[in-house]
């Protein structure tokens, strides 16, 4: 009898910027939007199932689309009360997740626009396959 193995690959193709600041997740995106000119808007929540026999955890998670260049950009927040996203990253508060291609230009301006932000204490860009949970990443 012929085995048949499928393998699988996660698109990992997204940039990852770590943020940490003790805010509501909707005050952070207010914020953001006014110091940033974007406009996150809530969406359905981020599910990540940890367990099959259990409930998926869920993770508030708030969206902005740039038409030009197909942008998409995603504000997660990485705590809810049961657990992280990312475990391994416990200290971090919320996750943006870009996808489509973004200039080191563009992306450097949000970073250093973020760390200038008051109640933000730290926004870094993360390497996404450095992480022991990436595939919680993937939206």
């Amino acid at each position: 009898m012929n085995k048949t193995y499928l393998k699988l690959s996660l698109d990992l193709d997204f940039v990852l910027i770590a943020v940490t600041a003790s805010l509501k997740d909707y005050v952070l995106c207010h914020k953001i939007n006014t110091n940033l000119n974007i406009e996150f808007y809530k969406i359905e929540d981020h599910e990540v199932y940890f367990n099959t026999d259990e409930a998926p955890l869920s993770f508030s998670k708030y969206y902005f689309f740039v038409e030009e260049g197909e942008r998409e950009y995603f504000l997660v927040s990485n705590r809810n009360s049961e657990g992280f996203l990312i475990p391994e990253m416990n200290k971090v508060d919320f996750f943006i997740v870009i996808h489509q291609f973004i200039d080191k230009e563009d992306l450097n301006f949000i970073i250093s626009s973020l760390n200038k932000m008051p109640d933000i204490q730290v926004a870094a860009q993360i390497d996404v396959r450095k992480l022991k949970s990436k595939e919680n990443l993937v939206m």
